[in-house]
């Protein structure tokens, strides 16, 4: 879109791109948490307290990625608005 504009898009475009790419990290080491967490349990037996915590961060860090993505979502679109010709 920069190419398209020949100019730099706004600051907050790149930094909205940059904290959803954190946030899919975040869920990915979550869930990759829950998968080590569930294949010990059927190893050792059910702590109960441990896999509440896990999915907790596992749905804080999902909670995060969806607000990280509407807000990607209406930065790109603004950034589609601001390329289109006049």
């Amino acid at each position: 879109m920069e190419r398209l504009r020949s100019s730099p898009l706004h600051a907050n475009i790149s930094t909205a791109l940059d904290k959803h790419l954190e946030s899919i990290h975040e869920v990915q080491a979550r869930r990759k948490d829950e998968i080590v967490n569930a294949s010990s349990r059927q190893r050792h037996g059910p702590p109960r307290c441990q896999d509440e915590r896990v999915v907790l961060a596992l749905a804080v860090a999902l909670q995060a990625l969806c607000l990280a993505t509407r807000k990607v979502r209406t930065m790109l679109w603004c950034a589609f608005q601001m390329t289109l010709p006049k």
